[in-house]
């Protein structure tokens, strides 16, 4: 099978925040703006396409990571230095055509598993920020576990139209509070009411939405009123770019003008090496920025070429193993999430990091020796599938059928065996006791309870020895609020509940009174 798009044009990112910085929002315009959805769907009405359980819906925040795949063709062509204004003249040029691979991810605490392996299997990542509070505690979080998977990432400030926004603001709050090498690459025309469009540094252009969803793109000459205003901007963004490369920095200092393929290049190659963060700006829900923001995922987030090749350990003899990004290396992938679906059964997401998978075909599951068969594989968009032949290298999908795989554990060649490392989750920190309605749930409780189990490694179940109480942990209340919302709905157990316990751990104040006074 001839690969659609070469690994060097596929993007593998996920969009990640505190919860409300319209992470869900934005995701929603990508599908728009990339011709995945045909309506744009909103969080506070309930249709979105990525928030699809009803707990979702209901509540306006997600729950868990919606995986989705889009294709985008920059608005300007590095390798003509053209720029295309709108969809229709993007059509024509094909040949810059990316599949860009989403994970949207939840942005509260209590789901953080799902935006852990979620990183754990990506090589990018969106930030979102919120414009009038910036950096929030879970920003900090996130941005905590992309540093410890060593995760490129970039930026966008979103809700630039709120009153009380401010770029700036936002912008320090990132340089203080996460990283001093976050580099603004786009900037806001207006705040509030007056927020109209934005400035790309790059190009030295004003930038503006049109069209009912902002889907036709107007470029322009920077008004004389704002022009000394960017020039400022470009400046601070070029000598930042300058300081990763000494080819530039000698350009810099020498007063010589830098091309805009220069610049790109060179904070690609910074933002790669996680010396530089770029920063774009804009509402997703007024229509503003999202496809400027799509530009810097192809143009600055990596390729599956561009991380070091995934290493792993021979399970026969313990030597280390080495797996490059090609569809004719043997096949590896790592399993970092289960599903499951009322239609299909059991799902399985992976990450393919090289080889070929075919359906039919039996796969190694190297952690417990078992070998599986591969039924069906699927390319997720949300809750809908669709059916593929085979899977290559530097994707993501789903399977179907396998009987013994769990999350973490890897697949791969059973003639070239590897174990990838393991996705480490963190332990459940609040408790609280559970037990079924009536006789007849007792069954399906605890079918429902090892379903919701095998799905979520933090959440937990164990039997109270001396009172014979079901015990179920998880990572805060909104979490055991959702699960046991779940056994109701998709298992049809009513359960009643007991109070939460919070899971304390003891410390020596003696040797903190010691360590003050010393």
């Amino acid at each position: 099978m001839i690969r659609e798009y070469p690994l060097e044009r596929t993007r593998d990112i996920g969009i990640i925040a505190h919860i409300d910085a319209g992470k869900t929002t934005v995701t929603e315009r990508v599908l728009f703006y990339t011709g995945v959805s045909h309506k744009i769907g909103e969080v506070h009405e309930g249709d979105t396409v990525m928030d699809w359980m009803e707990q979702e819906r209901e509540r306006g925040i997600t729950i868990t990571a919606a995986a989705t795949n889009v294709f985008w063709i920059p608005t300007y062509a590095a390798r003509t230095g053209t720029d295309f204004d709108n969809a229709d003249t993007r059509e024509k040029d094909k040949e810059h055509e990316y599949r860009i691979n989403i994970i949207d991810t939840p942005g509260h605490i209590d789901f953080t598993v799902e935006v852990q392996r979620s990183l754990r299997v990506l090589d990018g990542a969106v930030v979102v920020f919120d414009g009038v509070a910036g950096v929030e505690p879970q920003s900090e979080t996130v941005w905590r576990q992309a540093d410890k998977f060593k995760v490129p990432r970039m930026c966008f400030v979103n809700k630039l139209d709120r009153m009380g926004a401010s770029f700036e603001r936002s912008l320090n709050s990132i340089y203080e509070r996460l990283t001093p090498n976050a580099v603004s690459v786009v900037i806001p025309i207006g705040h509030e009411q007056e927020h109209t469009g934005v400035i790309d540094l790059m190009r030295m252009k004003k930038v503006k939405f049109l069209g009912e969803h902002g889907e036709k793109i107007e470029l322009s000459e920077i008004p004389e009123e704002l022009k000394s205003y960017a020039e400022d901007w470009r400046h601070k963004m070029v000598e930042k770019i300058s300081e990763t490369d000494d080819a530039l920095t000698n350009k810099y200092l020498e007063g010589k003008e830098m091309t805009i393929e220069e610049l790109r290049a060179a904070l690609r190659r910074a933002t790669l090496a996680s010396k530089l963060v770029p920063v774009f700006c804009g509402s997703a829900l007024k229509n503003k920025g999202v496809q400027l923001m799509l530009d810097g995922v192809v143009d600055y987030l990596p390729s599956p070429l561009d991380m070091p090749p995934v290493k792993g350990i021979n399970p026969k003899n313990g030597a280390e193993e080495i797996r490059e990004a090609k569809d004719d290396a043997p096949f590896a992938a790592l399993a970092f999430k289960l599903q499951t679906d009322p239609y299909v059964g059991q799902l399985t997401y992976f990450r393919v990091y090289s080889g070929t998978l075919k359906a039919g075909s039996y796969v190694l599951n190297s952690v417990n020796g078992d070998q599986e068969r591969v039924g069906r594989i699927l390319r997720m968009h949300a809750n809908t599938r669709e059916e593929l032949k085979e899977i290559s290298a530097g994707n993501i999908g789903a399977i179907v059928g396998l009987k013994n795989t769990h999350t973490g554990d890897t697949l791969c060649d059973p003639e070239h065996p590897v174990v990838l490392e393991k996705i480490i989750f963190p332990e459940p920190v609040v408790s609280l006791k559970i037990e079924p309605k009536t006789k007849a749930d007792q069954e399906k409780m605890g079918l429902a309870l090892r379903r919701l189990g095998e799905e979520d490694p933090t959440f937990r179940i164990k039997g109270d020895t001396e009172t014979g109480d079901t015990i179920i942990s998880g990572m805060g209340e909104l979490h055991l609020e959702i699960i046991v919302d779940r056994m109701k709905r998709e298992f049809s157990v009513d359960a009643n509940v007991g109070r939460p316990q919070v899971a304390y751990k003891e410390r020596d104040l003696n040797f903190l009174t010691r360590s003050r006074a010393v």
